[in-house]
């Protein structure tokens, strides 16, 4: 039996599932927890002081210390849980929170700490990827036609459009129950004014326009709503109709003007008034109207005249993602071909020399797979990276040509390459950053804000890497592989470079990197050229 747990981190809750693996990309669910904890709480309280202050400037956030001590302790108990269900492995993902503050590294550190768990964040579009993979696994769609799907979060709203197969646009603006609520709302407990409600609207409606025109570009023909606040409206507007109470909201359907007509109600009473409107979570009193005006909006302006309620989440999404990837590929945009995708995408804007790249990729993988047959190092998983990082280490020519190595790190860090977290990114980055010149020092402080487990990592790949590059020193591919070898007396590497014409640029270029090497592994390196 294998047990998976998926957490996610989000700026008002915290969700848990654990899940039994089965075969056909299923799922048993064992556990499901759900704990609010506004970890995004106070965080973006100044957004609007600080837009006037310096206009287009981007605000700053921080996570106040009570609500990482809120958040960790969670996500400790959630751990408890899940490793007393068995889990084997639990995947922790935190999104907008997380995501924007400055001081994100101490919740990490607080959790690893508390909980024993590597929290990865990640970014805008990978949420909403996963997001899909959750809710489009769970509802039924006709072929051919395509949904609208949007979370509303504490701090960011993902919209999707998508079919049953895969999904046509994704974006994540900075919008959310909180973010709005906190921006917006100058007293959260009184009735929030007509003119309050239109400037709600219009902030909305100014984050929403570039990505109304993709949608409206895209079409679709029904939408979908999950996360606390869409389900939370739609259970008040089923009590509101004076019908049935329905057991599940699970593909629950509910009209526009349902959700007007109860706008206006929660706009006109006091938060503790607010507080006893049937249905309404009394932990969302202070931020529903927020997450209204997000939903009511985006629907207004996209045309949509009804909703239905998902039950899955992103949570769901990582789920998905763990069995697709198990399963190496399936009929929908799983992990590995979302990840591909998008460092591919990427090649193409900045113009890669694709074929280079490529030979990199080879003599560096061919290195990573000799260096642990050898014992060098033991990693697995991280080959993918190390190719991924070769494929783009010189994206940094398409700024300039001059230290391009600094601008690849900068262009990788600040992409949005789906289907990685914050870590994987980080990684990447900088093993382009160190495959030339520098290698990895602690007096760098983007090296040094690395935790030391993914500090040993990029060294091992940097290394791999920066010998590959060296191997194509004037981008003519003249060394066609390279084979490693253990020697005794002293121990030492042995690596052969063969190629089939002069390789004497390449060889020096290998043995200038052999002090890199040593300092790495603590080996001399001995390098030799040998006719193809």
């Amino acid at each position: 039996m294998r047990i998976f747990a998926a957490m996610d981190i989000g700026t008002n809750s915290i969700r848990l599932a654990v899940v039994e693996l089965q075969e056909g990309l299923a799922w048993n669910v064992l556990a499901s927890q759900k704990q609010v904890v506004r970890l995004g709480e106070g965080e973006f309280d100044e957004t609007s002081k600080n837009r006037s202050k310096k206009a287009g400037a981007e605000p700053r956030h921080k996570l106040t210390d009570e609500a990482i001590a809120r958040g960790a302790l969670v996500c400790a108990r959630f751990a408890e849980v899940a490793r007393g269900y068995g889990a084997t492995e639990i995947v922790a993902l935190a999104t907008a929170a997380a995501r924007e503050a400055e001081n994100r590294d101490e919740f990490v550190d607080q959790v690893r700490e508390l909980a024993d768990l590597d929290v990865r964040v990640i970014s805008g579009q990978e949420e909403a990827r996963l997001i899909y993979l959750g809710v489009s696994s769970g509802v039924d769609l006709p072929a051919n036609k395509k949904a609208l799907f949007i979370d509303i979060g504490g701090g960011s709203t993902e919209l999707i459009v998508g079919d049953s197969s895969r999904f046509y646009y994704l974006d994540s603006l900075k919008l959310g129950a909180i973010r709005l609520t906190s921006g917006f709302v100058a007293d959260p407990t009184r009735p929030v004014t007509p003119a309050n409600w239109a400037l709600l609207q219009r902030e909305v409606q100014s984050a929403l326009a570039p990505a109304a025109r993709a949608i409206a570009a895209e079409g679709f023909s029904v939408m979908y709503g999950s996360s606390g606040t869409a389900t939370n409206l739609a259970e008040i507007a089923a009590h509101a109709s004076g019908a049935a109470i329905p057991t599940s909201f699970r593909n629950h359907e509910f009209l526009l003007t349902d959700l007007q007509a109860i706008t206006k109600r929660l706009c006109a009473l006091p938060m503790d008034q607010r507080r006893r409107v049937p249905g309404i979570n009394p932990e969302r009193a202070d931020i529903i109207i927020g997450g209204a005006a997000i939903l009511q909006t985006v629907m207004e302006t996209v045309g949509a005249t009804s909703i239905r309620i998902s039950d899955r989440g992103l949570r769901e999404g990582i789920v998905v993602d763990h069995l697709r990837r198990e399963a190496g590929g399936a009929t929908l945009q799983e992990a590995v071909g979302a990840r591909r995708g998008s460092i591919q995408q990427l090649m193409r804007a900045t113009n890669v020399d694709e074929a280079h790249a490529l030979h990199i990729v080879r003599l560096s993988l061919r290195l990573f797979d000799q260096w642990k047959a050898l014992g060098l190092h033991d990693y697995g998983r991280s080959r993918e990276l190390l190719e991924y990082a070769a494929l783009l280490h010189d994206c940094g020519f398409f700024i300039s040509h001059t230290d391009h190595q600094q601008h690849s790190y900068y262009i990788i860090r600040h992409s949005e390459l789906l289907g990685f977290n914050d870590r994987e990114v980080e990684i990447m980055a900088c093993l382009a950053l160190y495959h030339r010149k520098s290698v990895p020092r602690l007096k760098h402080p983007t090296f040094a804000n690395l935790d030391a487990k993914t500090r040993r990592l990029v060294k091992t790949l940097s290394c791999a890497l920066r010998l590959a590059e060296a191997l194509d020193r004037g981008h003519l591919a003249q060394v066609k592989d390279v084979r490693c070898e253990r020697l005794a007396k002293p121990d030492r590497i042995r690596m052969t470079l063969v190629s089939s014409s002069d390789a004497q640029l390449e060889f020096w270029a290998a043995l200038a990197q052999a002090p890199a090497f040593e300092k790495t592994f603590g080996l001399p390196l001995d390098v030799q050229v040998a006719s193809a």
